[in-house]
């Protein structure tokens, strides 16, 4: 990243973590976005547009994350992941734009 990137931290609520449901909600809002969105834990970054890397973090309830975005969309893209998170994942109006993974 370089000097013009854009740094949060969030913290996953659900009771279920960062399973398969709320990666690809995160992928799919990730991906509306041309900035590179990496987000990781204890140093370890993926990419945030890719399911496989995200359930690969093991991302339990409580745990901490690290997001940064770079490029012109930087800031709406952290803003939007941000309300993503403290939504919890099911908040759909807060979830602007983000339709959920359909359950069968």
């Amino acid at each position: 990243m370089n000097k013009s990137s854009l740094t949060r931290t969030v913290t996953v609520r659900n009771p279920q973590g960062l399973h398969a449901r709320p990666a690809d909600m995160l992928v799919r809002l990730a991906s509306k976005f041309e900035a590179n969105i990496l987000i990781g834990k204890d140093g370890e970054q993926v990419d945030c547009k890719s399911i496989l890397s995200l359930l690969t973090l093991g991302a339990a309830q409580g745990t901490e994350l690290s997001i940064s975005a770079d490029g012109a969309d930087a800031a709406e893209a952290l803003q939007s992941i941000t309300q993503l998170f403290e939504a919890g994942f099911d908040d759909k109006n807060q979830m602007q734009g983000v339709e959920p993974a359909v359950d069968s």
